[in-house]
């Protein structure tokens, strides 16, 4: 992905429809988020042994559902609609989190890792484009984007790169997201 601002489209009406686009964008990957995790707890929460784990997926989980709930009130605010993509995102979300607990933690890693960096290269690029015309929502954006990037170093750090097949999962993993984010903001 670029770190080049994409520049509004010229016409009337150009910079609230990107400005939607950003909105519905931001609001879907943090529901897909929200799941992933919700899929991650769901097969590790109650395993025995697992609880330094499913307390550090609640607590990330809790701050995608706080980033959540503030897209909802931003959509709300600048009446946007989410994407009509939802429903696929809430259940390939869980799919997605259940099914990388299931290889184990280091693939529930891998899986953060991956979307977070993807998110982050997202929010980044946003923030840069949004700098000048909506300094609040980019600092907003940017707090969101830090503590994105605190989900991908607690996974790293946890051992995301040692998952089995990591080259693998990791690039289909971002190809999804980035796929996802193409595909929410216009749908």
């Amino acid at each position: 992905m670029s770190d080049k601002p994409i520049p509004p489209r010229p016409g009337r009406g150009a910079v609230k429809a990107r400005l939607a686009e950003i909105l519905r964008v931001d609001h879907a990957g943090e529901l897909g988020a929200v799941h992933i995790y919700r899929g991650q707890r769901a097969v590790l929460g109650q395993a025995p042994g697992k609880e330094r784990i499913a307390g550090q997926l609640a607590e990330m989980e809790g701050h995608e559902a706080e980033h959540l709930a503030r897209f909802d009130r931003l959509l709300t605010e600048h009446r946007v609609r989410p994407t009509a993509m939802t429903p696929v995102w809430r259940l390939a979300g869980f799919a997605l989190g259940a099914g990388t607990a299931l290889m184990g933690e280091k693939a529930a890693h891998a899986c953060t890792e991956a979307v977070e960096t993807v998110i982050e290269e997202h929010y980044a690029g946003q923030i840069a484009e949004l700098s000048e015309r909506d300094p609040e929502l980019a600092a907003e954006l940017s707090k969101f984007r830090d503590e994105e990037l605190a989900h991908r170093d607690i996974a790293v750090e946890e051992g995301a790169r040692e998952a089995p097949g990591y080259g693998l999962l990791a690039a289909v993993i971002r190809t999804g997201c980035r796929a996802a984010i193409k595909l929410s903001e216009k749908v």
